[in-house]
């Protein structure tokens, strides 16, 4: 009897795909996309470095930004797993990739944008309301107690003190100098004009992205990485995981009831407003 030899069949490279899509957020409800924290995309990063026979991790990202200290954190954990595999990090913008969300964008070796994509915002922005003369119409009396002179610090409903503006001006100062250093590590000598007009939060269009170096060209996922690695390549998307129990007893492990719904409404109301606000910067 003979055996005939069966031929190996060599696996077709993978590519991770792993989407960011969401106001940037250590906390707060899922309203347009997901709110992405390091808490909420951590695992999800981690399986992306997982993948059998992976070749390179792809980055979707479409993101108008959000917290400064998440964003470090979000592209951090990329970079620490790309070096520690030694793959390849390359990201590829959607309608958004600014403010935190180019900071996301730089966690790539490369970045790819459509001609319309909306990049850049390299800021810091904070903002809020004031409700002193509200309350005063209507006579509603405000009641603070506090240990340390400076804990009330723009409190929304006092008047603004100039100190206390000054004072988050500088904070911003620290930030915006972080973000700053950060693009000019991760994109170098690519930067066609490293000067502070590249800075100071305006946001263009992925067509003028490239020429001022913020990204290295035009292109979708799936035709720039099957142009890379093959016609064959699998694209591997790292979703979510969710469990059936999570789904029905909720975060807490207890039955959602009509009160809890109702519970947060006002919370979840003024989250809608300003994750809506964060998109509408750049008319989305």
């Amino acid at each position: 009897m003979s055996w005939k030899r069966i031929p190996f069949r060599k696996k077709p490279p993978a590519v991770a795909v792993l989407r960011l899509d969401g106001v940037i957020s250590a906390s707060g409800p899922r309203l347009r996309g997901s709110t992405l924290s390091i808490q909420s995309q951590a695992a999800r990063i981690e399986r992306a470095f997982k993948v059998p026979n992976l070749k390179a991790v792809a980055l979707v990202i479409n993101s108008p930004g959000g917290s400064a200290v998440q964003s470090a954190l979000i592209a951090g954990r990329i970079r620490a797993l790309a070096e520690e595999h030694e793959l390849p990090v390359i990201a590829f913008a959607e309608d958004v990739a600014a403010s935190g969300g180019y900071w996301l964008a730089c966690a790539g070796d490369e970045i790819f944008v459509n001609e319309a994509s909306i990049v850049g915002s390299i800021g810091v922005v904070s903002s809020g309301f004031g409700f002193q003369e509200l309350i005063a119409r209507y006579g509603i009396e405000r009641r603070m107690h506090t240990a340390g002179e400076s804990k009330a610090t723009l409190d929304p409903f006092l008047p603004e003190k100039p100190e206390d503006v000054a004072h988050l001006k500088q904070t911003q100062e620290d930030v915006h100098e972080h973000f700053k250093d950060y693009v000019r590590r991760r994109r170098g000598e690519k930067i066609a004009n490293p000067s502070e007009d590249l800075f100071t939060g305006t946001f263009w269009t992925g067509q003028r992205a490239v020429g001022l170096g913020l990204v290295d060209g035009l292109g979708d996922m799936r035709t720039v990485m099957r142009d890379r690695y093959g016609e064959d390549v699998r694209f591997v998307p790292i979703t979510e995981r969710k469990s059936m129990l999570r789904s029905i007893f909720g975060r807490s492990g207890t039955m959602m009831s009509l009160d809890g719904l109702t519970a947060g409404l006002p919370e979840q109301t003024i989250h809608a407003l300003e994750q809506r606000a964060v998109w509408a910067r750049f008319g989305l």
